[in-house]
């Protein structure tokens, strides 16, 4: 391999290694990553330490400020990690690895120390991923490419590749700084750090799109005004485009594609890269704590942007191919159950470690409160099958850190058996698309079977009420970040992907949408007035459901892609929330009907409670604590249950609500009434009398553009409500 030349002495500068040759002393293997620290003498340097099972040799390379590049070999090997202690190198130091091993893919093996390789623990990252031909391992362009992927490409990678930073972690995270809501009081907001940002008036240009813009006042004020109690971030680790992207001239703007899991994605940095985005992180997650917010980050170690067997050589492939990945019986080939060209290895004790290290650094160094894992079935494989004693979930069940921390599983992926709602163990919650689907089905009037709504409404029991787990198991939704956002859901059937530039096959068909009678933007006063109508509904049961609610940032004042229900690589206008939206009056109504409907949540425990419907009586008058109701003011029959109607009554008792309060007192309630009648047409409603209720007030009517106008209305039990079209009536019970 070609050595380069000796460099110029130059004066030494803060993270940057002089000309001369530097000293590795031997240094220790763990931790794992690169730590700065005193070392012995009383000597301030850097502990490097790489896992690199089956390596031949390793190669610390250092590089200054002109991108001079020094090779030290690490020398000291132990259990299979290759380690140093170099003395002088402080934080802002940029460095990498090059790794010697066989090249011989027939059988796994892709070492190729032409290529510079990311620290799989780098705390930050410098630069950018451009993926020309050098970056790969392989020769792209051979002539022949049906066996393209096992011939080694001998250019040097440094120039076109990012940089690993050494940072200085001091930070304690004292418990007493995190909000720590209870999982039954959460309300989870989905947002992208750039996205939400990017166009936000209040927020200083400079900042717009980056962690100090999610931090500034602007930002934290929507999200208090609102009522979450946790933002969602989509990934922030470090991130890759792929190559098909930056081709067409996009990028990957959600971040899916993984390829630092210790480091903060530098692009969203205001104050730098190399390493100050790491602080600027930090100070995001304090300033929504203060607030009272907690942060849960999106994370993907289910794959990783090096992608299939034709992908970059960016950091784990160089490293060992066959020690990190799943590969094919022919070994060649990599096993896909994520459909993103690769799958992590996690039943391999350093690939797990490298997944829980990042967990706990997460937690305990950068003060996150929680997870939610994309694809999370593909963790849980043990070698082929899904197990729910696999590895990964029992490490996570007995880590003393992680084990306190919120955790959300998508439970499924896209290999065979992949799919698993409901299956997680107790600590975990879960993605609940039978709710998306079967709320999304009855408001567009395909009717779902009363049984089914009603198990959706009241925390899915069917799924999730065995092995102790709780109805905030269930993570209710709506939308996501993929698919339709809440008014594409009702302005549009077919999705509209064009400017993905992949001919619209992108993206699910299976959008269970309604676009009350035209496709798209409309200048008709009545069909628009039906789809605000249609939100309101919409928001309004995920509100009042029992579980916990997940609301998709700009679903509570309009936000639309244009019909793109894959808005993955639209980084700009399509992708980015509009906040010009809360300067129109019927989108500034829906934000304050959430707003309302959040804070009848957060007073209520009735619609957020700890425990599962009993649907008995509990006391002598044969009062139940859940009660549901048809139009004509009778309980439903059996035979009913196993019908679908338009029209739904839901009554919740609060007067039985299990569990005591923190000074061990019962906890009791109001009751309620809730009727949701999904009809184009108006219908009467009797409300159940005593031993129900004397009379009830009305409290939300979605009919209503404005809520302020009529609060307060009475109604004698007995006597019959009309129930404007297409609404959702909230009644409180008077005694």
């Amino acid at each position: 391999m070609q050595e380069t030349g000796e460099t110029e002495e130059r004066e030494s500068t803060p993270g940057t290694v002089p000309g001369r040759p530097a000293a590795v002393w031997p240094g220790a293997p763990m931790p794992l990553g690169a730590r700065f620290r005193v070392g012995p003498d009383g000597v301030a340097g850097t502990n490097f330490a790489l896992w690199a099972g089956g390596a031949e040799a390793v190669e610390l390379c250092l590089f200054d400020e002109e991108g001079g590049e020094r090779r030290l070999p690490l020398t000291e090997l132990t259990h299979e990690i290759w380690h140093g202690f170099v003395p002088g190198v402080r934080p802002g130091q940029r460095y990498g690895y090059r790794v010697h091993g066989r090249w011989d893919p027939w059988t796994g093996a892709r070492w190729n120390a032409a290529k510079l390789l990311l620290d799989p623990y780098a705390r930050a990252v410098d630069g950018s991923f451009t993926l020309p031909a050098e970056v790969y391992g392989h020769v792209r362009d051979w002539p022949h490419q049906q066996v393209a992927d096992t011939v080694r490409d001998e250019r040097d990678s440094a120039p076109y590749v990012p940089k690993g930073v050494v940072v200085h972690d001091d930070d304690d995270w004292a418990e007493d700084r995190r909000p720590k809501t209870p999982w039954a009081d959460s309300v989870i907001y989905e947002l992208h750090v750039r996205g939400f940002t990017k166009l936000h008036p209040g927020i200083p240009e400079e900042l717009r799109g980056t962690y100090a813009g999610l931090a500034h006042p602007a930002a934290v004020g929507h999200l208090r005004r609102l009522g979450v109690t946790a933002v969602e971030l989509l990934p922030v680790h470090q991130f890759a485009h792929e190559d098909h992207l930056l081709r067409r001239g996009l990028h990957n703007y959600w971040g899916y594609n993984s390829i630092g899991y210790f480091a903060p994605h530098a692009d969203y940095s205001a104050s730098g890269t190399a390493g100050q985005q790491v602080g600027e992180f930090k100070r995001m997650v304090r300033a929504l704590h203060d607030a009272g917010i907690e942060v849960i980050l999106d994370v993907v170690y289910n794959h990783t942007a090096e992608a299939s067997e034709l992908g970059p050589m960016l950091s784990l492939r160089g490293i060992d191919n066959r020690g990190y990945y799943r590969l094919q019986p022919d070994a060649r080939r990599y096993a896909d159950y994520t459909g993103c060209g690769n799958t992590l290895h996690v039943v391999q004790p350093h690939v797990l470690r490298l997944i829980t290290d990042s967990l706990r650094y997460w937690v305990t160094e950068m003060g996150v409160d929680g997870f939610r894992f994309d694809l999370a079935a593909a963790l849980a494989r043990s070698m082929h099958d899904v197990d729910m004693l696999s590895p990964f979930l029992a490490v996570i069940a007995q880590d003393p850190v992680l084990r306190r921390v919120k955790l959300i599983a998508e439970p499924w992926d896209v290999g065979n058996g992949g799919y698993q709602v409901g299956a997680f163990p107790p600590l975990w919650t879960e993605w609940n698309d039978h709710y998306r689907d079967a709320v999304r089905d009855f408001w567009r009037g395909a009717l779902p079977d009363v049984r089914d709504l009603g198990y959706r409404l009241t925390g899915s029991s069917d799924l999730y009420a065995w092995g102790g787990r709780r109805p905030y198991a269930s993570v209710n939704f709506i939308t996501a970040h993929d698919g339709f956002t809440l008014r594409d859901l009702v302005s549009y059937e077919q999705k509209h992907n064009e400017a993905n530039g992949e001919d619209n096959r992108d993206g699910t068909s299976d959008n269970r949408a309604w676009n009350c009678g035209a496709e798209g933007e409309s200048d008709d006063p009545a069909v628009n007035a039906l789809r605000r109508r249609q939100l309101r509904n919409l928001l309004t049961t995920l509100l009042l459901s029992t579980g916990v609610p997940m609301l998709v940032a700009g679903d509570e004042m309009g936000r639309t892609q244009g019909g793109n229900n894959n808005a993955y690589c639209q980084d700009n206008e399509v992708g980015w929330l509009d906040w010009s939206l809360l300067g129109r009056p019927e989108w500034r109504t829906l934000t304050e009907l959430t707003s309302r409907v959040l804070t009848l949540r957060h007073t209520h425990p009735v619609l957020r409670r700890r425990a599962f419907f009993a649907g008995r009586a509990q006391a002598a008058d044969g009062l139940r604590d859940l009660a549901w109701f048809t139009r004509q003011g009778a309980e439903m029959t059996e035979e009913d249950w196993y019908a679908p109607a338009a029209t739904v009554g839901l009554y919740l008792s609060g007067r039985d609500i299990p569990g005591r309060d923190a000074r061990g007192e019962p906890v009791t309630d109001d009751s309620f009434l809730a009727i949701l009648h999904a009809d184009h047409r108006p219908s009467g409603f009797r409300l159940p009398g005593p031993p129900w209720a004397q009379s009830y007030e009305l409290v939300l009517d979605t009919s209503r553009e404005d809520q302020a106008e009529a609060p307060g209305t009475v109604h004698p039990g007995g006597t019959v409500l009309a129930v404007p079209p297409r609404s959702v009536l909230l009644l409180r019970v008077r005694e």
